[in-house]
């Protein structure tokens, strides 16, 4: 299970999500929406370089930008001191966000 810490990092007036797993190896990730499922939030998490030397698009017209890019599912619990902080979904729940997810990505296309 990895271990989710919300950052008061910025990048670009974005908060960065760091997730840092077993190995102790960090991880940063952008929220790309909030989708509310019952009584709770989770956050759809997709993965961002921090490394300034690296171009967020390469602009080499290979189509980089338009890979499928892993996204990852947390659900947003409040802890002892009133913050919100990032946990693993239980399977139910994971199935439940994830077809929330493409639900709202297909309205979106369909929109487009």
């Amino acid at each position: 299970m990895a271990d989710f810490e919300n950052d008061d990092m910025e990048m670009e007036e974005e908060p960065v999500v760091v997730m840092t797993d077993e190995e102790g190896n960090e991880y940063y990730y952008r929220e790309e929406v909030i989708i509310p499922v019952g009584d709770k939030k989770f956050a759809i998490l997709v993965p961002i370089s921090i490394d300034e030397d690296e171009e967020e698009e390469c602009g080499c017209g290979c189509c980089c930008e338009d890979e499928e890019t892993d996204v990852y599912i947390a659900r947003i619990d409040i802890d002892e001191n009133g913050e919100e902080i990032y946990v693993d979904p239980t399977d139910a729940e994971f199935d439940e966000v994830r077809q929330a997810y493409e639900d709202l990505l297909a309205e979106e296309e369909d929109e487009a």
